[in-house]
């Protein structure tokens, strides 16, 4: 990996969304989530990648892997007018929300994923 690569990749900030929502209106949550998060890679170029997953024992139970090229550009997302809306339109939906900064050891995928 070259330097420049390492650098761009050190500076990246990814979280963990931890997410609990009602059950009553996980459909809606989860439409509203997919707005938000296709948005957000559409027009961010700082928004790198999403992976929302639900535990399959516990629909209700969503951990969301979130990738953005720098805190700056978090930062920015956060303003915007679709994560906004989003924020608005889910906050009687979810019952908690625990974010989780992480640090990454080891990264390893396909070429082609």
């Amino acid at each position: 990996m070259s330097s420049q690569i390492y650098a761009q990749e050190s500076n990246r900030m990814h979280r963990i969304a931890k997410i609990k929502v009602d059950a009553k209106q996980l459909d809606v949550y989860k439409s509203l989530l997919n707005e938000q998060m296709n948005a957000a890679i559409k027009v961010e170029p700082g928004v790198l990648s999403y992976t929302a997953v639900a535990d399959k024992k516990d629909a209700t139970s969503i951990i969301i892997f979130e990738v953005y090229a720098s805190v700056e550009a978090y930062q920015s997302h956060i303003l915007t007018p679709h994560f906004k809306k989003y924020k608005d339109a889910v906050k009687d939906m979810v019952l908690s929300l625990e974010l989780i900064d992480t640090d990454v050891v080891c990264l390893a995928k396909k070429d082609n994923f």
